[in-house]
């Protein structure tokens, strides 16, 4: 296995964090999560920053920590749903790593999410409207963005973080097929 990050992308609620911990266990890798780093060098809440400096300022910061955590090796990243939104972050995770789309569907999403208050983005009359909005949007820009698309539906993140890492290593061996 290389020092090359892994960045994983995908919708809020697709289990990037969660499985994120579990490969970089199983890789023997650091984690970060790119919204947790945000909110540590706040020292507030997510959706304090989308309230205070709207979207925008808040997808200003999250390039910033993204470009500084490509620096570094050997590191699983967990990103923001949104952060494919951003051409240079798309740039910067491709260019810096392996980019794995956790790739999950609407009812799963909104199953997953329905009861989190956390998440600014979905502080509507209609969550699953608001995610296949959002989905219809990002999927595109995330497949566009990936190396590897994986749905993450699987029965435990610990058995998708197998999966990844083994896809991970066929991709390093040489192996043609990137999706498992």
């Amino acid at each position: 296995m290389s020092a090359g990050n892994v960045f994983l992308v995908g919708m809020m609620g697709a289990g990037k964090s969660t499985v994120g911990k579990a490969l970089a266990r199983r890789l023997g890798r650091s984690f970060v999560d790119c919204d947790r780093e945000i909110v540590s060098r706040t020292g507030v809440p997510v959706a304090t920053i989308f309230e205070i400096e709207g979207e925008a300022g808040f997808r200003r910061r999250e390039t910033a920590v993204l470009a500084e955590l490509a620096k570094r090796e050997s590191t699983v990243v967990a990103t923001g749903g949104g952060a494919v939104l951003a051409e240079e972050n798309r740039r910067i995770m491709r260019d810096s790593g392996t980019v794995v789309y956790l790739r999950a569907g609407v009812d799963q999403l909104h199953e997953r999410t329905r009861r989190d208050t956390s998440r600014p983005l979905l502080a509507t009359g209609d969550r699953r409207a608001t995610l296949a909005e959002l989905l219809a949007v990002r999927d595109p820009l995330y497949l566009e963005t990936a190396h590897i698309v994986v749905e993450s539906g699987a029965p435990s993140a610990g058995s998708l973080a197998g999966r990844i890492a083994e896809v991970l290593a066929d991709r390093e061996g040489g192996c043609p097929s990137a999706d498992p």
